[in-house]
Formats: structure tokens, sequence, C-alpha cells
């Protein structure tokens, strides 16, 4: 018995050790893995990118559109500036950004993209600028014809080899039906972030989910109305306020829910980077990520044309228009449209936070801002409806059949996982989750082995200790007179 004993002591003293070893590892990568931004500058910076990033928007800033051809992250998470001539390399190099020579400024990308949205409208079409293959990438869905087709590539082939044309499975389509839903006559959307003007508190989601005037409640079958859509862009752009009706005190109004039991606080908005992560939530889909992979994309939908656009390969269904989508923290956009599903992968755009603030002269509603009024962006205090996890597009009520959240998780063609999210779900979402509740959530899972092992180790220490006063008991016993 006591070697049995014995035995199981030292096992638990192997595992702590080992425990003590494999964290601290982890706890070091973790930190050798941190951008070079983190615990520097603005929150927004760091948040959004980090100081690379800010370092390559003042690169091009400074160079101009005829010597620079934007700026992205690249897959090694370095800030990369397209750069037409040696002298604008050596400068990105200066500054610690990494140069790459192309062959097209941003002048002549810009020039391509004007030449297109010059031409006839085709529905099911869209365009983006992709910085890091130095083209404009004319995309065109399932619903164009042949004769639209051939018409477009012999536009983009009088523009010149400037233009990519790609053809694309589904429907280019907005997305009706964010985190939590908000319910109307005609369909169901996603609460993006509350806002507020100083004086009312608003939700700020899509416009294409409902013109001024529409009601909007937080149940199909509530009697009260939620809030009332006072503003909306679209098409043109994708944005509109919807007021809060009796103006309730709700916590969490600077909270996203992410699936019905977790919530990320928002802490501020800033402007998107080509190549950063991000994570939508919506009431149909729950918490997704992905990347994003073009700015300023032009999307013709049935309804109309939207530009303006965030593009990303993170996946959307019926339900998700208006959802929030954010990066640690940060406030980015609120659910367009796109095309494909999360089953199937594709392409998902998103109307930018900050153009629509601005625009609107509103602003996200913090944990001390206007504290009388912070009712939560669509979240009732009954729980959530739960989250379908089929396809089922039964999901809007709406009669058209291209009001639809149809979103995707990968880039066309990629196959599921492409981005290292797994269709947005698994280790992807964790490690970003960390992200999002701050910069200890890198390191955390290797403190975490570290404070086990530590706790292993006092109780192996405990059950050592107490032998040995319990066999000092019992040879004084046995030797008593």
């Amino acid at each position: 018995m006591k070697h049995a004993r014995r035995g199981v002591r030292r096992v638990m003293r192997l595992a702590a050790a080992g425990g003590l070893v494999c964290g601290s590892l982890m706890v070091t990568h973790a930190v050798a893995g941190e951008p070079s931004g983190a615990g520097t500058g603005t929150v927004g910076t760091l948040r959004a990118g980090g100081d690379q990033a800010r370092s390559a928007a003042e690169v091009v800033t400074r160079l101009g559109d005829t010597r620079t051809a934007g700026s992205w992250t690249g897959t090694d998470g370095r800030a990369v500036v397209g750069v037409t001539d040696a002298a604008a390399a050596a400068e990105a190099r200066r500054v610690g950004v990494a140069p790459k020579m192309v062959r097209y400024s941003m002048d002549r990308l810009r020039a391509a993209t004007e030449t297109l949205a010059a031409q006839p409208r085709v529905p099911g079409t869209a365009w983006v600028t992709d910085y890091s293959s130095n083209r404009i990438v004319v995309r065109a869905d399932s619903t164009v014809s042949a004769g639209d087709w051939a018409r477009l590539s012999g536009v983009a082939g009088s523009i010149g080899d400037v233009v990519r044309m790609e053809r694309t499975e589904g429907r280019f389509t907005t997305r009706v039906s964010a985190a939590a839903p908000i319910f109307t006559d005609g369909g169901r959307c996603s609460a993006g972030f509350n806002v507020t003007d100083g004086r009312d508190v608003y939700i700020l989601t899509a416009g294409h989910c409902g013109g001024t005037g529409t009601t909007w409640f937080r149940n199909p079958d509530d009697s009260r109305p939620l809030g009332t859509t006072v503003t909306t862009d679209f098409p043109g752009g994708d944005f509109a306020l919807v007021r809060y009706e009796d103006g309730a005190s709700l916590d969490g109004a600077d909270m996203v829910t992410l699936d019905g039991r977790r919530s990320v606080r928002i802490i501020g908005a800033a402007e998107p980077v080509v190549g950063q992560q991000v994570f939508r939530s919506g009431s149909t889909t729950g918490l997704r990520t992905g990347r994003i992979t073009a700015l300023d994309a032009t999307v013709n939908y049935p309804e109309g044309t939207v530009t303006g656009l965030i593009e990303t390969t993170v996946c959307a269904e019926r339900g998700d228009s208006g959802g929030p989508l954010f990066s640690r923290g940060l406030a980015l956009g609120v659910t367009s449209g796109g095309n494909g599903n999360c089953a199937r992968g594709g392409i998902t755009y998103f109307q930018p936070a900050v153009t629509a603030m601005q625009t609107l002269g509103v602003r996200l509603v913090g944990p001390t801002a206007d504290p009388g009024r912070q009712p939560s962006p669509g979240l009732p205090s009954s729980p959530t409806p739960d989250v379908p996890s089929d396809d089922s597009t039964t999901d809007s009520p709406s009669p058209r059949p291209t009001s639809s959240a149809d979103a995707q998780a990968a880039p066309p063609g990629a196959p599921p996982g492409a981005d290292g999210t797994e269709d947005g779900s698994g280790a992807g979402v964790v490690s970003g989750i960390a992200d999002d509740f701050g910069p200890l959530g890198g390191v955390a899972p290797g403190l975490g082995v570290v404070a086990v092992s530590l706790v292993l180790l006092l109780i192996s220490r405990w059950i050592e200790a107490r032998q040995g006063r319990r066999n000092y008991q019992e040879y004084y016993s046995q030797n008593w007179a």
C-alpha cells in the first residue's frame, strides 16, 4: 500500500513538473507572438492592427496615390504597402513596413473602378480593389446572363489587365431576416451596435432591413414596439437608425452577444484593415470568424447598388443582416449581404461602422455614456431565441426572395477551414475570443496550465506531509510502554 501511495505522489510530482515546463513555454510563446504594437499606442490603434498598420497608413498618406497602391496585413501578420518605385519602397522599410513593388498605382486602380461604375448596372455583380494582387476583381454571380458576362468582359478588356473577371456561385443578396434578432412585419434582421446622438439612443443596423417608419419588435408576437426606423440609407449605403420606443434603461448597452451566453464589450470603433481577423455575431448563425479581403467594395444587389463596403470571408445567412462586425473589442461594420452560406462558403459584405456613424452624426454608447438611457442592442430580458443549426430559409416571413441573409465563411473555392477557422468555429474562434477579452487572452492558456501544475504540486506535498505525520504517530504508538 505504501509503495502504491509513493507511486501516486511520484506521478503527481512528475505531472506538476511537466505542467510547469509546458505552461511556461506556452506563456513564452504567446508573449513572443504578440504584435509589435502590444502595450503601446491608443486602444483603437492597437486593437485595429497595431503600430505597423498605422505606420503603413501613414506611408500611403505621405507618398500619395500615385506612388502607392494600398496597404494590407500579410499572412505573417506584418503590414505591407504596395509601392511603385524604389524610393517609396525604401521609405516603407525605414518605418518598419514591408514594401511590395506593384505595377498599378492607386490612381490607376481607382480609374478602373470609375470606368466600371459608369457602365449600365448589372444586378448580381460586384467589384473590389484587391491590394495584394494589385488588381480590380469583378465578380458575377449565377444570375448574370451570358450576354451580360460577355459585355462586362469586353469592358474589362478595354480597361486592361488591371481588371480580373471571376464567376461565383450563389447570388449576391441582401440579408433580411445581429447579434440579437429584431422583427418586423416584413421579416427579421439583427441589431448591430447601440449608438447615441447625445439625446436619444438608437440601434445601428442595415439600411435594407426596412425603410423610414418601419416598426421593430423584440419578438414576432410582441404587442409593444422595440423601436422605429427614423433614418435609412439604401441603396448607396446600407445603414439605418432604429430609435428605441420607450428608452428603457437596460444593462449591457456596450456589449455584443456572441451565442446567447457570452458577450464582448465594444470599447470603440475603427477603420478595417485588409488581412485583419474579424468576428461577426448574428441571430441565425451565432459567432463566426474570418478575414477582411478587400475594402471599398461595390455590390450591385437586385434592389440597388451599394458602395464602400468591406469584403470578408466571414459567413452569414438569412437573419444575420445588420449584425455587428468587430475585432478586439472595436466596432468595424454591420452585415449587408453576400452569396453562399456557412455550409458552402462564399463572400460577405459589411457597411463600415465608422462611415455610417460619421454620416449619421452618432457615436457608440459606452459604459458611462448617457447613463440614464442605455438600452441593449435588441437584447431583451427574456432568453435569446435558439440559433438555427440548418440552412432553413423560414426565418424570414418576407415575401421577397432577395431579402435574405446568405453570406459565407471562406473564399470561393476554398475548403472549410482554409482561413484557419474551421468554417467559423473551433480553434480559430476560441483564439479570437481570447483576443477580444484583452491582452492576457493569448497567455491565459499557459497561465492556466501553470496554475493547475502548482495546485498538483501543493496537493502532492500535503499528502506527503500528512503521511509523514501518520507514520510518526504509528511509530510512537507501537513503542509506547
